[in-house]
C-alpha cells in the first residue's frame, strides 16, 4: 500500500482519554497517531473533577504538577440538603495513609487534553492530525486500514491497532455495530458558570457540593477561575428558552437573591445518559473512555474512568506490540476488566448518587439521609466511602478481574 501512512496504533479522538493513551505509548516507543476532527482540542466545559487516583496515574506520565499548579485543590466535598440547610461533609485527607493526593482537583479537562497534545510534539514516533475525521475502516488479521477526510483530500492510513476514544457519539463504535446500552435521563442538564464569589453569599461552601432538593437540585463546583452551577431543566422549553436570561435570573434568584445582576460565562445546554458498550473490544479495535461508557457527572467518575481505561489498555497493549505477550487474552482481558467494573461500579455509583441529589418528600429521601449520616458517623464506613468515592474501590475491582 504505497502512499498510506503507517503506525503501530491509530487513536481517534484528542480528548484527555486520548491524549493520554497517546502519551503513555509515545513514551514506551510505540509508533502512535492520533486523527482529530477538531481544529484543536475541544473546551469541554463538563469534566473537571481529578480523583486522587487518576493524579497518580499522570503522575507517570508528568502532568500531574501542571494540575496542581492551574487547579484547586479540593479535600473536603459536602451532600448539602437545601432545604434544611443540613450539610455532610466528607474529607478525604481522612485517606492520605493511601494516596499522596489525599484531594481532588478541580481543573477543566481541556487543560490536560491540550498539555499532552502539545507534548506528543517532542516525540519523533507521534503524530497529531487535527482537523482530521475518521470516515471509515476496515480490519483483517494483521492490521486496521483507515480512511480520513482532511480540508484537502482523503487520507489512508495502516495501523495494527486502532483505539476509539471519540467520545460518546463514536463513529468507531458505530462502524464496529456494538450496542450501546442504557438511557437517557429525561431531563437535559444546564450549566451557567459566573465569576461571581457564590461563597460570599452561601455559608460553609466547600469548592463541591452536591444539593439535594425535590424541586431544584443544584451542583456547585468551583474551578480556579468560575463556579458552575449545574442544574436539571424542565423538558418542555426550547433551547433559547432554557439559556434564557429568565431562566438564569429564576436559578441565581433562588440560590443568592438578585438573579438578574449575575453575569454568566457559559450557559451550555446537554443531555445526561447511563451506557455501557456491549464490548469494549472487536479483534483489533478498543474503545476508551466516553465511546465505551457513559454516566451523569455526579461524582466526577467519567473522565477519570475514561483515563483509567487509557492505563489499563496501555498495560495490555504495549507487552503485545513488544512481543511479549499474545494479543487475545490480554486484549480480552482489557475488555473484561473494564466493562465489568463499568457496570458494577461506575454506573451503580453514579445512579445512587442522582437518587440521593434529586430528594423528593417521601420516605426514601429519609432513608438516604440517614445511610448517609450513618457512613459520616461510623469510621469504618467512612473510609469504605471515601475509598469508593475516590475511585481507588474500581481499580481494585478491575485489578481482582481475571
Amino acid at each position: 500500500m504505497t502512499g498510506v501512512e503507517r503506525c503501530q496504533v491509530a487513536i481517534v479522538g484528542a480528548g484527555p482519554v486520548g491524549t493520554v493513551l497517546a502519551t503513555l505509548l509515545a513514551q514506551a516507543g510505540v509508533d502512535v497517531v492520533v486523527l482529530e476532527s477538531g481544529e484543536d482540542c475541544a473546551q469541554d466545559l463538563r469534566a473537571s473533577t481529578f480523583h486522587p487516583p487518576t493524579l497518580e496515574m499522570l503522575d507517570t506520565i508528568g502532568i500531574t504538577p501542571m494540575l496542581l499548579e492551574k487547579g484547586l485543590k479540593a479535600p473536603v466535598y459536602h451532600w448539602r440538603d437545601r432545604t434544611s440547610g443540613e450539610v455532610i461533609d466528607f474529607d478525604l485527607s481522612e485517606i492520605d495513609d493511601v494516596t499522596r493526593y489525599p484531594f481532588r482537583i478541580q481543573c477543566e479537562q481541556y487543560h490536560l487534553s491540550r498539555a499532552l497534545a502539545a507534548g506528543l510534539e517532542k516525540f519523533s514516533n507521534a503524530k497529531m492530525h487535527f482537523s482530521t475525521r475518521l470516515l471509515t475502516f476496515n480490519q483483517d488479521e494483521s492490521g486496521v486500514d483507515l480512511w480520513a477526510e482532511t480540508p484537502y483530500g482523503i487520507n489512508r492510513l495502516r495501523a495494527d491497532y486502532l483505539v476509539g476514544a471519540d467520545g460518546a457519539n463514536s463513529i468507531v463504535r458505530k462502524w464496529l455495530g456494538i450496542e450501546f446500552d442504557g438511557f437517557t435521563y429525561p431531563e437535559r442538564f444546564l450549566c451557567l458558570s459566573t465569576d461571581l464569589e457564590l461563597a460570599d453569599h452561601l455559608p460553609n461552601l466547600a469548592y463541591v457540593n452536591y444539593v439535594s432538593d425535590p424541586k431544584e437540585w443544584l451542583v456547585l463546583l468551583r474551578v480556579p477561575s468560575l463556579w458552575r452551577v449545574l442544574v436539571p431543566t424542565d423538558g418542555s422549553l426550547s433551547d433559547d428558552e432554557l439559556r434564557s436570561d429568565k431562566i438564569k435570573n429564576g436559578i441565581f434568584d433562588r440560590l443568592v437573591g438578585d438573579g438578574s445582576s449575575v453575569k454568566t460565562e457559559h450557559r451550555t445546554l446537554y443531555r445526561v445518559h447511563q451506557r455501557v458498550a456491549k464490548s469494549f473490544r472487536e479483534g483489533r479495535v478498543m474503545l476508551v473512555g466516553d465511546a465505551a461508557h457513559l454516566n451523569n457527572p455526579l461524582g466526577g467518575f467519567g473522565m477519570n474512568s475514561g483515563v483509567h481505561d487509557a492505563f489499563n489498555l496501555f498495560q495490555k497493549l504495549e507487552p503485545v506490540l513488544k512481543g511479549k505477550a499474545a494479543m487475545e487474552p490480554n486484549l480480552a482481558l482489557y475488555d473484561r476488566q473494564r466493562r465489568e467494573v463499568t457496570h458494577s461500579f461506575t454506573q451503580m455509583q453514579t445512579k445512587e448518587n442522582m437518587a440521593f441529589i434529586k430528594g423528593g418528600q417521601d420516605g426514601a429521601h429519609e432513608a438516604r439521609r440517614a445511610k448517609m449520616l450513618e457512613i459520616k458517623n461510623n469510621d469504618e464506613t467512612r473510609r469504605n466511602y471515601l475509598m469508593r468515592q475516590a475511585m481507588f474501590d474500581s481499580l481494585a475491582q478491575a485489578a481482582a478481574i481475571v
